[in-house]
């Protein structure tokens, strides 16, 4: 059976331009490795409005959503044989107030600000190391 998940991520920078970032926890894909934070969009959500929910649950902070920074497309085949695409809607958030906190229980398991060049030094996923590079075209302009 293949799958399309549509999913919503927060592009948060704080006053010193460090990129907030999450750590997959262990049991889920790619536990151990870096994402922005955010999640899959409900049915019936509103893309801007999952990605603040899941800033909240992710976080522990709250936002407001500033515009669309880009969108990032990937697929690949399952265990099971089947495919997977999904579909990040990656938004430019600011933080509007809330406490940084880790996750507990879930899909993330803690949540940090990094800057650019620290964060190169994490393990990425796909997504986090593209959003460094919107944000490194983004300055240089």
């Amino acid at each position: 059976m293949n799958v399309t998940r549509v999913a919503a991520y927060a592009l948060v920078h704080d006053a010193e331009q460090r990129i907030l970032l999450v750590r997959i926890a262990f049991g889920y894909p790619a536990s151990g490795q870096w994402t922005l934070p955010g999640g899959g969009v409900q049915f019936g959500e509103d893309p801007a409005e999952a990605v603040i929910r899941e800033l909240t649950e992710e976080t522990g902070l709250d936002g407001r959503v500033e515009r669309l920074a880009f969108v990032h497309s990937g697929s690949g085949r399952r265990d099971d044989g089947g495919e997977w695409h999904a579909i990040r809607i990656v938004f430019d958030v600011i933080v509007t107030g809330g406490e940084l906190r880790d996750e507990v229980d879930e899909s993330t398991d803690t949540a940090a600000w990094f800057t650019p060049e620290d964060a190169r030094g994490l393990p990425l996923v796909d997504l986090a190391q593209v959003a460094l590079d919107h944000v490194a075209r983004s300055s240089a302009n």
